[in-house]
């Protein structure tokens, strides 16, 4: 176990099946895991019960991963969480989500040991 259980990681995908290999991943190196399928049951979620990190798919219907990352900045009443974004995309993605807020990508395939050590590596400056 990496982190101590108390870190709190919101994984957002329309995909049923990447929610659960993410949650079964994160949830294996001691983070408690809640998700969302969709951007507005995210920022439902992200205002209700803040999580100390939200690991976020881009290409969602309805609300993409940039919109639901640009509400979720303008909201001044949240505490800073980083925000990962996962693109299958390339280099004019990373510009569109550093622009709306995001903190880091994650391309897809996701390299597991990439991406748990850039989780904790925000986690710890938070």
């Amino acid at each position: 176990m990496r982190v101590s259980p108390s870190h709190r990681i919101l994984v957002v995908d329309d995909l049923a099946d990447n929610l659960f290999l993410l949650k079964t991943i994160l949830e294996a190196e001691g983070y408690e895991v809640d998700t969302a399928d969709n951007g507005n049951s995210a920022l439902a979620k992200v205002e209700s019960a803040p999580p100390d990190l939200i690991l976020m798919d881009v290409m969602m219907p309805d609300m993409n991963g940039y919109e639901v990352t640009r509400q979720i900045r303008q909201n001044r009443s949240l505490p800073f969480m980083p925000i990962l974004l996962v693109t299958a995309h390339g280099d004019a993605d990373v510009i569109q989500g550093l622009a709306s807020g995001a903190n880091d990508f994650i391309r897809k395939p996701i390299e597991f040991d990439k991406l748990l050590s850039r989780i904790e590596a925000f986690l710890r400056f938070k």
